[in-house]
């Protein structure tokens, strides 16, 4: 069956009917714009009815007030800023601020709220004005957004159609939500598993195994300086070798700076003390401690205790945080026999392993879920276009 053949066998032969968001004496929807309430209203009036604004996070909601100024089904949009055009469906009481729209169906029996919400969540980004640097979606242009109808002279037809439509967005949707909390909470349990057995199996007393400071095993240094026109964003030959700041990959490079075993340690930064495993060739930066462990010390073990030291928090305490090799020196570990790091390190290892493979599976898997629902949303919203008038 052609994606054609699945939207004609659910019109059933009907015609389509596209039609203007809002204006004329027939309009679909009323649209209006919210209210200014500044950080300090929110606070003197804050109470149990949700505040929405430009924002994306937190489903747009920035505050909670005593009152309410809309009770019912909506849509509401960003109007203003980077979110422009971004439309979030609602039900109950709430109240919008300034840089939020609204829309309301003006009769409710031909017109589907969430049919609505999901053809206009793919649609108002094409009408979105970016000029001057401040994307905007304003009422005015909001209003021309063209609608399909299908049936539009027998509304109860017409509603059918819309609401089978809501019905299977609304199971993709929900499969792709249950699907994307199983894989997020089975991450956490694998993190979490984790965490207790490399605290368990990192965990020594005084007097079980010897202790030395970070400088006594390791050879330590920082990372290389490079310009940053020397540095490319992509593998364009196999010429050219990773190039490693403090938190990972930067692009590549020309030339490499080491070869074979090493950790690496962020050195500055929000996320400096971030330590990563480096086998191969490759060139660390300035932003990096470049850690080799003497012959004594495992190196997959020395990852896993290093990750466990937070090492994060022996930061300095500047506007620019930084982790100076000197501190990291005087630091202590614990060091037992190499047979028993190369051990913890296999076990530690195998769940590292399977956290991150989850890790990152999750995001693939979100990525294909959501192809798979444009897809179909795409099929199931694929009427014949509007005829051009000139």
């Amino acid at each position: 069956m052609s994606e054609l053949s699945f939207l004609e066998k659910l019109l059933d032969g009907v015609a389509v009917e596209w039609k203007p968001l809002a204006g004329g004496e027939d309009r679909l929807t009323e649209l209006k714009r919210g209210r200014v309430m500044s950080k300090g209203y929110l606070v003197e009036n804050a109470g149990d009815y949700p505040v929405y604004s430009s924002q994306t996070a937190n489903n747009g909601q920035i505050g909670k007030i005593k009152t309410f100024d809309f009770d019912g089904e909506y849509l509401t949009w960003t109007t203003d800023g980077a979110n422009a055009g971004t439309v979030f469906y609602r039900r109950g009481k709430f109240s919008i601020t300034n840089v939020c729209g609204i829309i309301r169906a003006c009769e409710p029996n031909k017109l589907n709220c969430r049919y609505l919400y999901y053809w206009l969540s793919f649609n108002t980004k094409k009408h979105v004005y970016s000029g001057m640097g401040n994307p905007k979606l304003m009422s005015n242009q909001m209003a021309k957004v063209l609608i399909p109808i299908p049936c539009p002279d027998k509304p109860e037809k017409s509603l059918e159609i819309q609401k089978e439509i809501v019905r299977i967005l609304d199971t993709f949707t929900e499969l792709t939500t249950e699907l994307t909390t199983e894989l997020t909470t089975e991450l956490t349990n694998r993190k979490k598993q984790y965490n207790y057995y490399r605290d368990q199996l990192l965990t020594f007393e005084e007097g079980d195994v010897e202790w030395k400071t970070l400088g006594e095993v390791f050879k330590m240094r920082a990372g290389q300086h490079i310009p940053a026109r020397k540095i490319i964003d992509e593998a364009s030959n196999e010429h050219v070798y990773p190039c490693f700041g403090g938190n990972g990959i930067r692009g590549y490079v020309q030339d490499k700076s080491h070869e074979g075993e090493y950790l690496l340690i962020g050195r500055q930064g929000a996320l400096c003390g971030n330590v990563q495993r480096m086998k191969g060739q490759f060139y660390a930066t300035e932003h990096a401690v470049v850690v080799t462990p003497n012959k004594d010390i495992n190196i997959d073990w020395a990852y896993h205790i290093l990750t466990l030291m937070n090492l994060n928090k022996y930061k300095s305490q500047s506007a620019q945080p930084g982790l100076a090799v000197g501190k990291l020196q005087g630091l202590k570990i614990p060091v037992p026999p190499i047979d028993e790091q190369t051990h913890t390190a296999s076990i530690l290892d195998k769940f590292d392993t399977l956290t991150h493979s989850i890790s990152e599976g999750l995001p693939k898997e979100i990525e294909l879920r959501e192809k798979q629902y444009a897809y179909y949303r795409d099929l199931l919203f694929n009427f014949p276009k509007p005829v051009a008038t000139a």
